[in-house]
């Protein structure tokens, strides 16, 4: 099934536009897990056990795993999601940005090590950088293009004949880059305007939005910049709220009771 497909019927069936990131700091862990070898794995698989039926996406951020040599369990996780709640599809959150033959490798990690269903990747390589993830047709391929960060503005708001550089982004994606209809775009929660103005250009793709709960972003902003006709289109992230909503032994329960507010307070507006 394509990325596209199963992104739409999550949102359908758990009536959910919430993309729960996976961003495990061992750091903030609670005291039970702390000193265990699969503490990474089990704190997440406890996350995504408790919030699988409240959420559209699972977006693992792999440098939270690789800085704590987790790799395997970040495989182990894909694989927990991929079985215990199929149809659910996982982002790899990598931002993976290089050229031809080395592309190519992180392609081959994204989708034949990992398995995820969909990889963030930088664009400002140009389309030959990309072109390793267009080579699997049924992959998502999610390209940054309005960051959530103030120094995004530094280099995505250039004028680039007539046009600011992220603009032009959207345009390539909409126009030249989703040959499989499986392209989505990064827009940041924290510049409503700059949503809306994607979402006119790109119309109906969907666009992944970081910044609401830890990084300010507005909700009600969010989904009325960046909804599709149908109140679709969106998938509005939170990580470190949602991961962090509880300190003890229920700390998964915690969490899905965030996600659960914050899935509600989305829909609110769709």
């Amino acid at each position: 099934m394509t990325f596209t497909r199963m992104l739409a019927n999550a949102t359908q069936k758990n009536n959910s536009l919430l993309c729960v990131g996976l961003d495990p700091d061992p750091a903030k862990f609670p005291e039970h897990l702390r000193g265990r070898d699969d503490a990474i794995f089990g704190f997440c698989a406890d996350i995504v056990d408790a919030t699988a039926d409240l959420v559209c996406a699972f977006k693992p951020q792999i440098a939270y795993f690789a800085a704590h040599r987790a790799e395997e369990q970040l495989e182990a996780l894909i694989a927990h999601i991929h079985s215990n709640h199929p149809g659910i599809p996982v982002i790899l959150d990598a931002k993976r940005g290089d050229i031809g033959s080395t592309a190519e490798q992180y392609a081959i990690e994204a989708f034949e090590r990992y398995k995820a269903d969909a990889v963030t990747v930088n664009p400002y390589m140009g389309r030959d950088s990309v072109d390793p993830y267009l080579a699997y047709p049924e992959k998502g391929v999610i390209l940054l293009c309005r960051t959530s960060n103030l120094g995004g503005s530094d280099l995505q708001f250039l004028d680039v004949g007539g046009e600011k550089l992220y603009e032009r982004v959207a345009r390539l994606v909409a126009t030249e880059w989703n040959r499989n209809g499986q392209c989505a775009l990064v827009v940041g929660a924290t510049f409503p305007a700059e949503i809306a103005r994607v979402r006119e250009i790109v119309g109906d793709i969907p666009l992944l939005v970081p910044g609401i709960g830890a990084q300010g972003g507005d909700i009600e902003a969010t989904v009325r910049a960046g909804r599709t006709a149908n109140g679709g289109g969106l998938m509005i992230n939170s990580s470190r709220a949602i991961l962090f909503a509880g300190k003890d032994e229920h700390f998964a329960a915690s969490a899905r009771k965030v996600a659960q507010e914050t899935r509600d307070a989305i829909n609110q507006y769709r």
